[in-house]
């Protein structure tokens, strides 16, 4: 394995003990997890559950909003919803850039045909 997988999110380099101890919960919670089909860990060769940084991540988010009384699947629900949201946000961000962008080229585009108006204009009545 290259060093260079660990810096990779989604690279499944934890086992279920690591995970559960990074997160301070029971490897049963995260059994549960995939058990409740909110969690797919990859499987070693063995069988042995792998969980990636983004997993421990997300389970560990699941955890905090459990703690604070969430079901396993609303919080589960939350967080897709979060997630939904904020790339709702990101595509009316890039909308907005692309709709500027568009209005900028359309008034340079005014602009030039205006002008080129403008030189017609004078050639007919220079000549």
């Amino acid at each position: 394995m290259g060093v260079e997988r660990l810096d990779d999110l989604d690279y499944p380099s934890l086992t279920i003990g690591q995970a559960a101890e990074l997160i301070g919960v029971a490897p049963a919670f995260l059994r549960s997890l995939d058990t409740a089909d909110l969690l797919h860990p990859h499987r070693s060769a063995g069988g042995q559950r792998r969980y990636s940084r983004r997993q421990v991540d997300f389970a560990a988010r699941v955890r905090e909003l459990s703690d604070e009384g969430h079901t396993i699947a609303g919080a589960a629900s939350i967080l897709t919803l979060r997630g939904d949201l904020a790339d709702a946000q990101r595509d009316l961000e890039t909308a907005r850039a692309e709709r500027d962008e568009a209005r900028t080229e359309r008034d340079e585009a005014r602009a030039d045909l205006e002008r080129a108006h403008d030189d017609l204009d004078r050639l007919r009545h220079e000549g």
